[in-house]
């Protein structure tokens, strides 16, 4: 995409806190959008949420190591229940889905939580007697708020990318 008035070679790398920034004033709890924040960030309107759906089938998402940003709203699995939807639907018979790694952690500003931040990798292969396969796919999921989970309904950003290189 040609973005005329950017010199060449400008990356849309944003930290935590420029991220919840970002989402903050998305939905009106800070500051005013930046005029350019939808042609970076798009907002994906599903009703099964960014994680039922494989990333390499998300809009402008590549396995090159590069990521991409999306807002969106989490569902739940089940109508009664906080259990967040996780499991991605594939063409061919392999169960996959996104695990939660570690302990949702705070983001902070200035010695305050501002937001928190959960990280996702997806794994591949659940069938009955084998080990499922951990993959390099990534999804680091933002929310604004004093709370470590999201509320029903509220809009997140996510990161979504390839890990290229072992951490």
């Amino acid at each position: 995409q040609d973005w005329t008035g950017l010199p060449a070679g400008v990356k849309f790398d944003p930290n935590d806190k420029e991220i919840l920034d970002h989402l903050a004033a998305k939905i009106g709890r800070g500051g005013k959008p930046h005029a350019l924040i939808d042609e970076f960030i798009p907002t994906l309107e599903d009703d099964e949420g960014i994680c039922s759906k494989h990333p390499e089938k998300l809009p402008g998402v590549k396995s090159d190591g590069s990521s991409s940003h999306f807002f969106h709203r989490p569902s739940n699995a089940y109508t009664k229940g906080t259990r967040k939807r996780r499991k991605v639907q594939t063409d061919d018979d392999d169960e996959t889905r996104w695990h939660k790694t570690g302990k949702t952690r705070p983001v902070m500003e200035n010695g305050e939580v501002i937001g928190w931040k959960k990280i996702m990798v997806l794994y591949t292969n659940f069938k009955k007697k084998s080990k499922p396969k951990k993959t390099n796919w990534v999804i680091h999921q933002y929310h604004v708020g004093i709370h470590e989970d999201e509320r029903e309904g509220e809009l997140v950003m996510s990161k979504v990318f390839f890990q290229t290189q072992p951490r």
